[in-house]
């Protein structure tokens, strides 16, 4: 077994803990960015051997920023009592924004310019606003500057401004320089890998049900912490999964972007929801002075980009240069987390790896990457099943990659997931004896 290389300082994984994923409302969630962030910090900060105040840095991902809660980063660090000096600040990449929290992070201590760092997600977009036509800041504008009463009454009249369909969130998730949506992506990225709708739909089942048993385990113990709503409200699970889901119930709902023949629908994609995640990153001289436990060290990351039509095939590129960087291949890892953002951009990924043709072409091997056995991938579920709040995956899926190779006594692991973009990051941790 090959072991991983590293340059600069060592950097740990020490700790990590998330909220319950909550399905996203029609209305207003129980929680905003903010508040799922402090409830979870505070848990996870309240277990700790140091006090809050010694944290050198405190860096969130969050894509949808509300207007109350502008650098939420540090709206959550004074919250959280980590004192009025302490940086904090915001990192946006899309759905890569909690990995890219953590690999800020990891840069910092590793260059020896911070020494204990919190690395967090978050995201509700369950108070994402309505999205305004561009027209209505037309009407809003005369509203400000009217003068006299006839004038206002008349300044918000007319087609130029009615909001535009859908919420900001429904925008986000198109693409403005190909016009097309994320799901639209996924079902080019299933056509040119000949993903079925039947395979899509099986691997969905297959997350709802790997997700069901790690609940019923206690797979999940430890990593979730309870949240609670001001009138007492206790929410403590992941709400999403779907237990008495079937390959008939799947096969009954419509595709969703290509009808009446796409593989895409709502049951095999993942799921809008609510929810925050964070992780303590320490240095070697950290671990010593507050006697820490690290559960693992960060290796490498890397941040890949390609065309934004088949963003989908993203995690290839950054998981295939990470290992090649690393003098690694596919068998020395064994657990891989890659976000399910759709099945079928899960399975044309895994198709790529074993076509020949594209891993000459593309990712510049002379043969196959090779099989990823799916007894070794998202092995408790993923976003399909549990739910995508686009700012948080990227850093659950790094600490439930550290959990799950703790408790199934598993050296070497990649979290990797595709960004809206065109882009794709991924992260290789091994575990600390």
């Amino acid at each position: 077994m090959r072991s991983a290389k590293g340059s600069g300082r060592p950097v740990y994984v020490v700790d990590g803990a998330r909220t319950p994923f909550l399905r996203a409302r029609g209305r207003p969630g129980p929680f905003t960015p903010v508040e799922l962030a402090v409830q979870c910090g505070r848990a996870l900060l309240a277990r700790q051997p140091f006090h809050p105040g010694m944290v050198d840095n405190v860096i969130l991902g969050c894509v949808n920023v509300l207007p109350g809660e502008m650098n939420p980063a540090r709206v959550a660090a004074l919250r959280l009592g980590m004192g009025d000096a302490m940086p904090a600040y915001t990192v946006q990449i899309n759905s890569g924004s909690g990995m890219q929290s953590i690999d800020t992070a990891f840069r910092t201590i590793q260059t020896g310019k911070a020494q204990l760092v919190l690395a967090g997600g978050t995201e509700a977009p369950s108070h994402v606003p309505p999205d305004w036509a561009n027209e209505g800041a037309v009407g809003f504008g005369r509203l400000g500057t009217a003068r006299y009463l006839f004038q206002k009454l008349f300044a918000l009249r007319g087609p130029d401004t009615s909001p535009a369909s859908g919420t900001a969130l429904d925008h986000g998730l198109a693409d403005p320089v190909t016009g097309l949506t994320m799901g639209q992506t996924a079902e080019l990225v299933g056509h040119l890998f000949r993903v079925s709708r039947e395979a899509a739909d099986a691997y969905a089942l297959e997350s709802h049900s790997r997700l069901v048993k790690a609940q019923k385990t206690g797979l999940l113990n430890g990593e979730i912490v309870p949240i609670l709503t001001r009138d007492g409200t206790v929410y403590d699970h992941d709400d999403s999964v779907r237990e008495e889901n079937s390959m008939e119930r799947l096969a009954r709902l419509k595709p969703v972007f290509e009808p009446p023949y796409g593989r895409v629908t709502a049951g095999n994609a993942s799921q809008i929801s609510d929810g925050a995640s964070w992780v303590v990153l320490a240095s070697e001289a950290a671990v010593r002075k507050h006697r820490l436990m690290p559960l693992a060290r960060i290796v490498d990351s890397q941040w890949s980009a390609l065309n934004p039509s088949v963003m989908g095939l993203a995690p290839t590129l950054c998981t295939t240069e990470l290992l090649q960087r690393q003098g690694m291949t596919r068998s020395d890892i064994h657990l891989w987390e890659l976000n399910e953002a759709f099945a079928a951009q899960v399975l044309a990924c895994l198709a790529a790896w074993e076509d020949t043709g594209y891993c000459r072409e593309v990712l510049g091997l002379d043969r196959a990457f090779g099989r990823i056995e799916r007894n070794r991938l998202n092995v408790d579920g993923g976003a399909i099943s549990l739910g995508h709040p686009v700012g948080t995956s990227g850093n659950r899926i790094v600490l439930h990659l550290v959990n799950a190779m703790r408790k199934r006594g598993q050296k070497r692991g990649i979290a990797a997931e595709c960004i809206s973009g065109g882009l794709g990051g991924a992260m290789l941790l091994e575990m600390v004896q």
